[in-house]
């Protein structure tokens, strides 16, 4: 098992070395529904940054490997009442896509004296099953939550659809570089561009993302 982690993130490795356009791609390892004794080979392989969606099954992983040098980002659907858990357990939300969500997170982080780290989620290729706002209110979205002095603005994210990434249909690639580059022009924080799957992240690398969220490539497919 441990090899063929190992095996599976080396070619990944290779295909960030070959393929990204940005030189600091950060590489985040999706692991919802994986057993913790996974988690801790890929630990013990020096990977530190995790992606899960499913907050109860999070808490317990993040509090049985108690290791305050991994970074969790939280990927999944933001629901206001477990906003708390949220801000006491991850370093990152990747999922922004609601000003009441921002208020409440930033309301809670301040409770605690924190800083989150935040992407706004786009919904790139306008899909009813994704969550996310449309590019063209991100600006004014920016606008009315960048005074919440607890949430820490890193970039935005998005998941474009599935037939795109199989067409290797680029515009909406092409799109979220464009816009992410104006904004990390206007916002000093503004670093990441998290962007690109198990299925896509070849093509998201080479037009500009500097985050991959990968799991399934790495794991297998969920049964």
């Amino acid at each position: 098992m441990k090899e063929d982690y190992q095996n599976i993130l080396s070619r990944i490795n290779s295909d960030i070395e070959r393929k990204s356009i940005d030189k600091t791609v950060r590489l985040i390892i999706v692991s919802k529904s994986q057993p913790i004794s996974s988690i801790r080979e890929l630990i013990k392989s020096g990977y530190h940054m995790y992606g899960e969606n499913y907050l109860d099954e999070a808490i317990k992983k993040i509090e049985e490997i108690d290791n305050n040098n991994l970074e969790w980002h939280f990927i999944g659907r933001i629901q206001s009442n477990k906003i708390k858990k949220i801000v006491k357990y991850f370093n990152w939300v990747q999922t922004i896509s609601s000003e009441k969500h921002a208020r409440l997170l930033n309301e809670e982080c301040q409770k605690l004296e924190k800083k989150l780290n935040i992407c706004i989620q786009i919904n790139i290729d306008n899909e009813e099953s994704k969550a996310g706002i449309m590019i063209n209110e991100i600006d004014e979205f920016l606008n009315n939550i960048s005074k919440y002095e607890y949430l820490s603005l890193r970039g935005i994210m998005a998941i474009p659809s599935k037939l795109n990434a199989l067409k290797e249909n680029v515009n909406s690639y092409n799109i979220l570089k464009l816009k992410y580059d104006k904004l990390s022009n206007k916002y000093k924080n503004i670093d990441t561009l998290s962007l690109g799957m198990s299925n896509d992240y070849k093509l998201a690398l080479s037009k500009g993302s500097n985050m991959i969220r990968i799991g399934s490539l790495i794991f297998g497919e969920r049964k």
